[in-house]
């Protein structure tokens, strides 16, 4: 069931419709029914994972709620920690550890047949895994106690709407919820439509326009000068971001016609103006989870320098990882830490060389080159995150300041950025992204469910269709899953 599919809206209004018609004490039954029966239509087996995950998590909390023996709670959280993590290693990271360990040995001239064991990877394991992560950390810290209702634990993890790619929520802030008996709201059903409508533009019409010209690109990078891989390198970076941010607009829209707040996940990432103001606007909820479950507890900044350093890059090391089993995510991540490192360590230069050339004087100036810097770095970044291997990775990097010098001829300039696509094609690819800076813009002030909240009829209503007709008229027949779904 395609999270953008007729078949997939009419569910999901089919459970809306139940949960506000059932008693509100039952409603966390209607949430776990569909959740579990969304999760097993990808593949039943997948089903079996999630409830033994949420069942550790569930009995592995209520344990320590009860234990008061710190050791033994420790113990307690070791072993949840254990279980949770071994089983998201067993099925993402065996076999690249496996063809990793093949690849060593054989550069030292040793035979390595492997190991026979091949795991497809449950979708969405990454996310709910790490959501139990974080429950069992903060029952044991007594930042919140053990959920006692095991329905109520078992909607939390697998609440469909964000359960295949996140927002990764925090028990503290979405449990509660779930026994909070809210009455149908249309004002809140409206906006969480509208939030919808706004992701399903911008994964249909944005992202899958842009991948069109993408995917050509990496299928054959060598058959591409620097212009068009710097190109489909751009448009990567705004259909990566329209993707998954899209995603996350659906769900979050879902769950507030549901009357259930999820955490806000992007605010406008390519306006940052450095590495660490992206990372505060781009996959917040995982963001926060490193900082407050792993960079923290390595010591943060509050060790010594050098340690404050590699903590970047562990933690940047282990968000690649995180991502998917294959050396090009560990290398996007330990190049996200190294811009972190230097950015510390070239601080007080470029606030000198700032200074020197005047751009004290020019703030706007200095926010736009610090924008544009900031993404370009994102950008070079990206290329491994979609590369297929490391070689095609660095290939596309060094290539990419070829060819320029054809840029100004007419007969050339047209097949570098058409990419085998037509005229069409390109014009509303570039529209659609003008379109996107115009309601970014207008989203500096106000969030998406409130951007049009008070304006005359006719400029609602004008919106809305644009989005619908869009949707309607621009979407491809086959689009392809969300990105973040491999994950």
């Amino acid at each position: 069931m395609d999270f953008y599919s007729p078949e997939f809206f009419a569910f999901s209004l089919a459970v809306l419709a139940l949960f506000f018609v059932v008693p509100a004490r039952l409603r966390w039954v209607v949430l776990l029914a569909a959740s579990y029966s969304f999760y097993a239509a990808f593949k039943a087996a997948y089903l079996g994972i999630l409830v033994f995950c949420t069942l550790a998590a569930y009995g592995g909390a209520l344990a320590m709620n009860r234990c008061e023996a710190r050791q033994t709670r420790r113990l307690m959280l070791i072993a949840g920690l254990v279980c949770q993590l071994g089983i998201l290693g067993i099925f993402k990271y065996v076999s690249f550890l496996d063809a990793s360990l093949g690849q060593l040995l054989g550069w030292g001239g040793m035979a390595y047949s492997g190991t026979a064991l091949s795991l497809i990877v449950p979708v969405g394991i990454s996310f709910y895994v790490f959501q139990n992560v974080s429950y069992l950390v903060d029952v044991y810290r007594r930042d919140v106690p053990a959920e006692r209702h095991p329905g109520i634990f078992a909607a939390y993890v697998a609440f469909f709407p964000k359960l295949l790619s996140g927002p990764i929520e925090r028990a503290s802030q979405f449990l509660p919820q779930l026994s909070e008996h809210s009455r149908f709201d249309a004002e809140r059903f409206t906006n969480g439509l509208k939030l919808v409508c706004w992701g399903l533009f911008k994964k249909l019409v944005i992202a899958e326009r842009l991948a069109a010209f993408v995917n050509v690109v990496y299928a054959d990078p060598q058959a591409y000068s620097g212009v068009s891989l710097a190109l489909a390198c751009v448009f990567y970076s705004f259909q990566i971001y329209c993707d998954f941010s899209g995603y996350t607009d659906i769900a979050i829209g879902l769950g507030q016609m549901f009357g259930l707040r999820l955490t806000d996940n992007f605010n406008r990432p390519y306006s940052a103006t450095s590495i660490s103001d992206f990372w505060r606007r781009w996959h917040i909820s995982l963001s926060s989870w490193l900082r407050d479950y792993l960079y923290i507890p390595l010591g943060g900044n509050r060790a010594g320098v050098l340690r404050h350093y590699l903590n970047y890059l562990i933690v940047f090391g282990l968000c690649g990882l995180w991502h998917g089993a294959s050396w090009t995510f560990v290398v996007w991540g330990l190049l996200h830490g190294f811009y972190l490192v230097c950015g510390r360590i070239t601080a007080k230069p470029r606030a000198a060389l700032a200074a020197a050339v005047g751009l004290g004087r020019k703030p706007a100036l200095a926010r736009c080159l610090k924008i544009l810097i900031t993404f370009i770095l994102v950008t070079l970044a990206w290329i491994f995150f979609r590369a297929e291997s490391l070689s095609q990775a660095f290939y596309i990097l060094g290539h990419l300041f070829s060819g320029w010098e054809n840029l100004f001829a007419a007969e050339a300039l047209g097949p570098m950025l058409l990419l085998t696509k037509s005229r069409t094609d390109l014009v509303l690819a570039v529209l659609s992204l003008v379109f996107l800076g115009v309601v970014h813009a207008l989203e500096r002030h106000e969030n998406m469910r409130r951007l049009f909240a008070g304006r005359p009829l006719w400029a609602r209503f004008a919106f809305y269709y644009v989005l619908v007709a869009g949707i309607l008229l621009l979407s491809p027949p086959n689009a392809a899953n969300f990105i973040y779904f491999q994950f």
